[in-house]
């Protein structure tokens, strides 16, 4: 549970109708395997005691009397289990009946949750037998114990390792309009868990999903649903046990099909935490009518079933990553192209290197044009060779340019740049940064005075990543007009001018994309040795997938650096070692704190994504914060 990760449960066990002591064993089994699997929150199906399907047996004083004999055995049977687990069945209170989830915790029932929504209708026939169960706790006696009983019952777990609330509902209470775990989530429940019995009918499997699903989005919260399945009576309709385990709208498991067992999912109860702290319309109430019953689990560190993914800006499945690099693409263009009109600029101005950002920003404004019904000429696409340019690099640029069918331009700036060199005393030899950045903002000045010429725009080119690391002169490729790349990743921009590399009819043009995608990742502004790139920029300031890696984790969930960290290894393991992964989280964390302040002016860019840095937008921070809290975290690994 360490770092807020908690491995849930929903589990499916065999039943007999009305036979309740072979239920309770099979259900005492299943505890024994998730608990062996590091399962430390377990649900059981709606009325899994008895079997949902016993109809007008509950009538019947001999199967209430097992039932609840049953649950206080299966509770009796958790005394040494470290495990919060919860089972269905039908409970007796004052001559009434009521459809319950027993919530049982090292040896005992600490609380009866009642199902509040009773369908009537169709298959179902529940208000035949069960009456809606009262919202507000009320004590009551169960073997020796005082238990609370309503549906408005948070457990919480205490422990300073993993501090989370549980709330149950229970099947029917989903699908109505406003279901319970609406209050729960709002009164502090992270995680809800669903005790249930829908049948199957055609095409309800898939709505299920979506509603689950949506509901956990929504909610902002852990969703444990267990359904029941296999050993009821199919009579009339079919269970399926279609149990899902889903996190803020993304499903982590779902049951085969009418296949009981059970399934697991690690829930990350501190990311839903930061999410809820970000989203400031996730209200929050303070419903006097709540019971808080307090547990405390052991804090042992949950083994993760999964890779957190390498490239988290980037989908995986392909289909997927088809759509989403076609609708960024959209985003860049649609941005620019409001702006072109608004100002009613027909012209735009882009330095392009034969790198890999200024063919991003390059295609995005051939894109913008083409929607404005604007001629490619407009476009002056400038190469501004200088010290470190490469033949191969050149030649990209040339044949990108053409190939595009916009306006070329070369302004050779190895004189400028030497007369100012000349003029503040700069020594030609001396390779330092005044050496670099001095390229840099010459570069910028004739973009700059070129789009005043012809009455256009300079386009930026450098990414969302190069920002987050303050890798870019300030006053230099730092600045621009519009930077259609500012929110995206640069382990995005590799996809995105594949995706075009592609899709691409012309095959020159998908043949000069190909060559740029290979092409090292560079400044270019030391010379080159033997006529190849010097100057390579992840040798500089470490890989990229890492740094897009941890900038995701930090900006868009406020992970603290050790949990960044062990999610690295996972995800890394194999490809860096956790030397290498630890300099390079280092690295990040000073150049992100100190290049607050080359952020905190940047241009106008559109946001595409979750994560973004405007000054304007996602990150208001001062240029002066300190990052010495997270470097000291760190610094004790």
């Amino acid at each position: 549970m360490r770092d807020g990760f908690i491995k849930v449960a929903a589990a499916t066990s065999d039943i007999k109708v009305a036979d309740t002591d072979f239920n309770a064993e099979k259900i005492q089994r299943a505890i024994s395997e998730a608990v062996e699997n590091g399962a430390k929150v377990i649900v059981f199906p709606e009325m899994c005691i008895t079997g949902y399907t016993v109809s007008d047996l509950l009538l019947q004083e001999r199967l209430l009397k097992s039932a609840r004999e049953a649950v206080l055995r299966v509770a009796s049977f958790t005394k040494k289990t470290d495990a919060l687990i919860f089972v269905g069945f039908p409970f007796e209170y004052r001559n009434k009946l009521y459809n319950v989830a027993a919530a049982l915790y090292k040896g005992k029932v600490i609380a009866l949750i009642p199902k509040r929504n009773i369908p009537n209708y169709n298959e179902f026939y529940e208000a035949r037998h069960f009456t809606p169960g009262p919202e507000k706790p009320v004590l009551i006696d169960l073997g020796e114990d005082k238990v609370p009983f309503g549906t408005k019952i948070l457990i919480r777990n205490t422990s300073e390792a993993c501090d989370f609330s549980v709330a149950a509902e229970i099947c029917e209470d989903v699908w109505v309009p406003c279901p319970p775990s609406s209050g729960h989530a709002m009164n502090g429940a992270e995680l809800i868990v669903n005790l249930s019995a829908s049948n199957e009918l055609i095409g309800k499997k898939e709505y299920r999903r979506l509603m689950l699903s949506a509901l956990s989005r929504r909610l902002i919260s852990g969703y444990v649903y267990s359904s029941a399945g296999e050993g009821e009576s199919t009579q009339d309709v079919l269970y399926g046990g279609d149990n899902l385990i889903a996190e803020n709208g993304r499903i982590l498991s779902q049951a085969e099909p009418f296949k009981n067992g059970i399934i697991y999912g690690e829930i990350d109860v501190n990311k839903l935490k930061a999410e809820r702290r970000r989203t400031n319309t996730f209200t929050v109430l303070e419903d006097e009518g709540y019971v808080t019953v307090d547990i405390a689990l052991s804090p042992e560190e949950t083994c993760l079933s999964y890779k957190p993914d390498r490239f988290p800006f980037v989908p995986d499945d392909e289909d997927q990553r088809f759509e989403r690099c076609n609708e960024v693409l959209n985003i860049q263009a649609m941005g620019l192209k409001q702006r072109l009109k608004h100002i009613g600029a027909k012209t735009a101005v882009v330095g392009i290197s034969g790198g890999l950002d200024s063919t991003l920003a390059l295609l995005v404004t051939v894109r913008a044009f083409d929607s404005l019904n604007l001629k490619r000429s407009g476009i002056k696409a400038v190469t501004m060779p200088c010290f470190g340019t490469t033949d191969r690099t050149y030649n990209n640029a040339v044949s990108l340019i053409k190939a595009l069918k916009c306006d070329f331009r070369e302004v050779d700036i190895k004189k400028s740049v030497l007369q100012h060199f000349e003029d503040i005393g700069q020594d030609y030899e001396k390779k330092d940064v005044t050496f670099e950045n001095a390229q840099a903002r010459e570069r910028t000045q004739v973009l700059m005075d070129i789009a005043n010429m012809e009455n256009g725009i300079v386009i930026g080119t450098g990414d969302l990543s190069e920002l987050a690391l303050g890798w870019a002169t300030y006053n230099g490729d730092h600045m621009s007009m519009y930077a259609v790349n500012a929110g995206v990743p640069k382990t995005l921009v590799r996809h995105l001018v594949r995706f075009i590399a592609d899709t691409e009819k012309d095959k020159k043009l998908s043949k000069v994309l190909l060559d740029i995608l290979d092409t090292p990742v560079s400044p270019e502004l030391l010379p080159p040795k033997d006529g190849v790139i010097s100057q390579e920029t992840e040798d500089l300031v470490g890989p990229y997938e890492l740094h897009d890696y941890f900038l995701y984790y930090m900006l868009r969930f406020g992970f603290p650096p050790k949990k960044i960290l062990r999610l690295a290894l996972l995800t890394f393991e194999g490809i860096y070692d956790k030397e290498t992964i630890l300099k390079w989280l280092k690295v990040f964390y000073k150049r992100f704190f100190s290049q607050q302040f080359k952020r905190s002016c940047l241009p106008d860019g559109p946001k595409v994504g979750t994560v973004a840095v405007s000054p304007r937008g996602d990150l208001r921070m001062p240029s002066d914060a300190s990052g010495e809290i997270w470097l000291k975290e760190l610094g004790q690994i």
